[in-house]
């Protein structure tokens, strides 16, 4: 037998294992990316949460009305409020967004209120 004839069919089994790679590798980028938005999305929902609730506490409404629209906004977008804690005029929150391709809800805590001087 000639080198050609054992060679025969090599390059096909060249091409499958490249083209696995290639879906596997895109696989694995679309779950992160899955990750990082809705990481994302926890951010930006915690923020707006709390500057919501904390305007809320500037204008005179206890901490349970406070909490009620933080809740709001986080579900507006697109996240579920965790948690929520008023003390004076600061206030705290944590919300927590799911992705389809994560397991592990994303979850970001963001805090509004005036400025702590230093000691």
């Amino acid at each position: 037998m000639t080198d050609r004839a054992v060679d025969r069919g090599s390059a096909s089994v060249l091409v499958v294992g490249v083209i696995g790679l290639i879906v596997a590798l895109t696989a694995g980028a679309l779950v992160l990316a899955g990750a990082v938005r809705a990481s994302h999305q926890a951010r930006l929902g915690a923020d707006l949460a709390v500057i919501g609730a904390a305007q809320q506490v500037r204008d005179g409404a206890s901490a349970a009305e406070a909490c009620a629209t933080a809740a709001r906004l986080a579900l507006a977008n697109g996240t579920s409020l965790q948690a929520c804690s008023v003390s004076g005029f600061e206030v705290w929150v944590t919300v927590a967004a799911t992705s389809s391709s994560w397991p592990e809800a994303a979850t970001a805590r963001s805090r509004a209120g005036p400025e702590h001087a230093g000691p």
